[in-house]
């Protein structure tokens, strides 16, 4: 699934491809948002990681993977 998340004060959005569910990344950054200086992570598809101090985060907007099909079919 990617994950785009805006930062604040940053024209540019960051774009993260994740194995995590939509539920485990709005979990992530809930629990990060709860505590005084959260961090939020996001884990990558190639193992590495995303960090974002969650005061920063602007917004996410989560898209599901979506099955290609392969032919000539409609």
């Amino acid at each position: 699934m990617q994950v785009h998340i805006g930062v604040r004060n940053i024209a540019k959005e960051l774009v993260v491809d994740t194995r995590q569910t939509a539920d485990e990344v709005q979990a992530a950054l809930a629990d990060a948002l709860a505590g005084p200086r959260g961090v939020f992570v996001l884990q990558d598809r190639r193992s590495g990681r995303v960090v974002i101090p969650a005061e920063h985060v602007g917004y996410l907007e989560i898209s599901e993977d979506e099955q290609r099909s392969v032919g000539f079919g409609s």
